[in-house]
């Protein structure tokens, strides 16, 4: 800044001088004038004496001109008080770039000491600054935006002026880019008298951190939540202060039900889309908590609307299905307990009552709603079938209600959701108990035929060496019998009367013994993948039968994703299957909720396909035997049955649904075998040892042997055979024969080969009989039943069993292991 100087200072003389010189010269003209007469004279002088004046007073003026253009430093601290501003931040810089006045702002960002060349930017943003630099000194005024410190955490937008009478220097201003949130301030109004306002009103507001603790609240909050209107409530966590009941409705939870519900709206702050923050989860949030009374305008005699709340509140903690309609007979409200009944928990109340039951019945429902709604104060009921459930009947009771406004008629059901799955559970294991018996006793009376044909087929063929001709005939026989065999074991396995060898064992050492087998089987266009959980708990089971289960479960899995694509018409198609082992906890097993499972720990077996799921018709036949969805011809409907056996019978459970897709459609099923984590300690498992086989092949036969079968087929080719073993054998035809034989009888028996199920005595009574007089007699029993049930029948020690159907070589083969083992025990 430039300063102007006094007149002195300028090169003219004062003014009191001015006016001497004046007066001088005018009294000295006035003296010549009067002492030499002349008035020429006298001018001629005056004007001589003011050239002279004129001329020095012009000649000090030149002199003193230069001067004028000599300026003074300027007094910079004027200037800086003229430029603060505690937002921006301003530097004065000359040509020579030094610092010439920078306000506190600028001192207190960038530091007293640092010019704009140095301050601590990044590369590219100083670059800019100096290009900007250089610019401004041919343009006047220019901005550079943008500008980042290095840690790219701070941005300014600089603008640059060139300012001074000679434009000699830089002008620097500097703005802090300072992100605005929609919650600033917010915080202080709401704990000031707008909250204050709000919570007159029934409507409380909370300002919620991402991670959900308060930052502040209206003062009605804490009322509400805590019940003192002086607590603070910043600091805690938000969702602590409300509960939600079965209908999702929200209460505060020092309240309870008893309150009024409220209405919870969540309205993010600085959401990603405005472009305030990167991160919406990492903004506050603003939370409304609005009375369901407002509005209503409060009052139980308000026209009834404000009764309507807390009738809900009511009846939503009664256990009885209840529900409000209007005078129009449309639904207003209905508890947990009405949706249970309806089965109508996930969808929702339809508009009308009468969309509840079947077509026949939605006349008759909707006529008494009518009724009850326009009529005198009434109560009744009436039998409806459910559309979910047409097979059950159902009560329904009505009451017309007066004084809560539109609410005016009051349904009731009874929520037998529980007793119609348990109901449904009973009959179901009923049914399969039925079957079991049913397929069971088939099985047995069908093995004994079975053995007297493998049995002749297998004498004859002793008399017909290959080539002739009726020996390809014999082999066909032999063939379909075993062909039939197979499946009276499967029928046996489904009413668990199998003979299993349960071992403890490791179920992924199972599932890895035939992994190598499911490969095979399911082919290219199958994805095969195996997955174990953890610590998984051992079981008991027969490893073969497992293995058994775990092929049955893939292969029908199989045939059900080729039939799925078949449907579909998709021809390049892809399938998955997952085997996957869990361990399942007896405390998740009680949240599941599932009556006939005890309350155990388990290893769970889980086999999962793509194939289009199972119809929801089909869910509840389909370890049903020869229960089949396949073309005829191709299954005969005992997999799954035989699998549900060998579960059942290892002491496990099995169940089967279907996995939805994200659309939700059916996208594959799902089989779960739980069997139970062994505990105890197994005893060694009885195996045939290399010297029992070795005595046993060096076993030259005889013996006398009492055979008791009461089949005449049966009896006729056993006794064949062991005959032609080499052993002396004496049949009879029943338990009395057999028991009369071994007591009255002259012959002293080496062995008893037995049925087990025989009429008058069977085989067991005659065993315990016999052991009276004979205690170290064995006994080998025949029968298509299970060993282990027969061992649970009779506990007797030195007795054998062979399963029904058994060819001739195994029955001679028995016997002959039973033989030599006595006679090495007897050695």
């Amino acid at each position: 800044m430039m300063e102007m100087r006094p007149a002195s200072s300028q090169g003219l003389p004062p003014l009191p001088l001015l006016f001497g010189i004046a007066g001088a010269i005018i009294v000295s003209t006035v003296l010549i004038w009067l002492l030499g007469g002349s008035s020429l004279v006298a001018l001629a002088y005056a004007g001589g004496i003011v050239t002279i004046v004129l001329t020095l007073l012009l000649a000090t003026r030149i002199q003193a001109e230069p001067a004028i253009d000599v300026a003074i430093h300027p007094d910079w601290s004027v200037t800086g008080v003229a430029i603060e501003n505690a937002r921006r931040a301003i530097a004065i810089t000359d040509r020579a770039n030094r610092m010439a006045c920078a306000n506190s702002a600028y001192s207190d960002w960038f530091g007293a000491d640092k010019t704009p060349f140095e301050l601590p930017l990044a590369e590219e943003s100083r670059s800019r600054l100096l290009e900007g630099a250089r610019q401004v000194w041919r343009e006047g005024a220019i901005k550079v935006d943008d500008l980042r410190d290095q840690n790219d955490d701070i941005c300014w937008h600089a603008k640059l002026e060139r300012a001074g009478r000679g434009e000699d220097f830089l002008v620097w201003r500097f703005v802090q880019v300072v992100q605005e949130r929609s919650y600033d301030m917010l915080a202080s109004r709401l704990n000031g008298p707008l909250g204050v306002v709000f919570s007159r009103a029934g409507v409380e507001l909370a300002l919620v951190a991402p991670d959900g603790i308060i930052q502040a609240a209206t003062v009605g909050l804490a009322e509400r939540a805590t019940g003192m209107g002086d607590v603070s409530l910043i600091g805690q966590e938000f969702v602590q202060l409300l509960r939600s009941d079965e209908r999702d409705r929200i209460f505060y939870a020092q309240e309870g039900q008893q309150g009024t519900p409220q209405t919870l709206i969540h309205i993010p702050l600085d959401s990603a889309e405005s472009g305030a923050v990167s991160n919406a989860d990492q903004a506050s949030s603003l939370m409304l908590l609005i009375d369901s009374s407002v509005g209503i305008g409060g009052g139980w005699q308000n026209n009834g609307k404000a009764a309507v709340p807390q009738l809900e509140a009511l009846l939503s903690a009664l256990p009885l299905g209840l529900a409000l309609t209007d005078r129009d007979g449309r639904f207003l409200y209905a508890n947990a307990a009405f949706l249970r009944a309806v089965e109508r928990e996930e969808g929702g109340l339809p508009q009308f009552p009468s969309d509840l039951v079947v077509r026949e019945d939605k006349a008759a429902l909707a006529d008494t709603v009518r009724r009850f709604a326009k009529g005198a104060m009434a109560s009744g009921d009436m039998a409806v079938r459910l559309a979910g459930d047409k097979e059950e009947p159902v009560s329904i009771g009505l009451a017309g209600v007066r004084g809560i406004g539109d609410a005016t008629v009051l349904l009731s059901i009874s929520d037998s959701t529980e007793e119609k799955r348990l109901r449904r559970q009973v009959a179901q294991a009923t049914k399969m108990q039925a079957v079991g018996q049913l397929a069971g006793g088939v099985a047995h009376d069908f093995n004994n035929v079975l053995t007297a044909i493998i049995g002749y087929c297998d004498l004859m063929l002793l008399r017909h060496t290959p080539g002739d001709s009726d020996y390809d005939d014999i082999q066909q026989i032999r063939a379909n019998s075993n062909r039939a065999a197979s499946l009276t074991r499967q029928l046996l396995a489904f009413s668990r009367q199998q003979t299993l060898r349960p071992v403890v064992l490791q179920m992924p050492d199972v599932v890895s013994e035939v992994s190598q087998l499911l490969k095979r089987l399911m082919g290219d266009k199958i994805e095969f993948s195996v997955r174990h959980d953890r610590e998984l708990g051992p079981v008991r089971a027969d490893p073969q039968q497992l293995e058994q289960v775990i092929i049955n479960l893939a292969v029908n899995a199989r045939d059900a994703m080729q039939s799925h694509a078949d449907k579909t018409g998709k021809q390049d198609w892809k399938g998955r299957l997952t085997l996957a082992t869990r361990r399942v906890s007896a405390r998740d097993v009680r949240k599941m909720g599932i009556d006939i499972m005890p309350a155990d720990d388990y290893t769970v077996l889980i086999v999962q396909d793509t194939g289009g799921g199972i119809p929801q018709q089909h869910l509840s036949k389909i370890f049903e035997p020869f229960f089949t969805t396949k073309e005829q011809g191709k299954g005969t409907g005992l997999g799954l049955s035989t699998v549900y056996g060998i579960v059942k019978q290892s002491n496990g459970f099995i169940f089967a649904d279907n996995v939805m897709g994200p659309d939700g459609k059916l996208q594959g099923a799902r089989f779960t075998v739980y069997l139970p984590v062994h505990k105890g300690i197994m005893p060694p498992v009885q195996r045939r040892e290399d010297a029992d086989d070795q005595k046993a092949s060096e076993w030259a036969g005889g013996g006398k042997l009492l055979l008791v079968e009461d089949e005449d087929m049966v009896r006729a080719v056993a006794e064949r055979a062991l005959t032609r073993a080499g052993y002396a054998v004496t049949a009879t035809a029943d338990g009395e024969e057999g028991l009369a034989a071994v007591v009255n009888g002259k012959d002293e028996f080496d062995l008893i080969v037995s049925d087990v199920v025989m009429p008058a005595m069977d085989g067991p009574a005659m065993a315990r009989a016999i052991r009276k007089v004979k205690p170290n007699l064995p006994i080998l029993f025949m029968s298509g039943y299970a060993e282990e049930q027969l061992r649970n029948e009779i506990d007797i020690e030195n007795m054998y069993f062979i399963p029904k159907p058994f060819s001739v070589q195994q029955i001679n083969a028995k016997v002959t292991e039973v033989m030599s083992k006595q006679g090495a025990a007897g050695g």
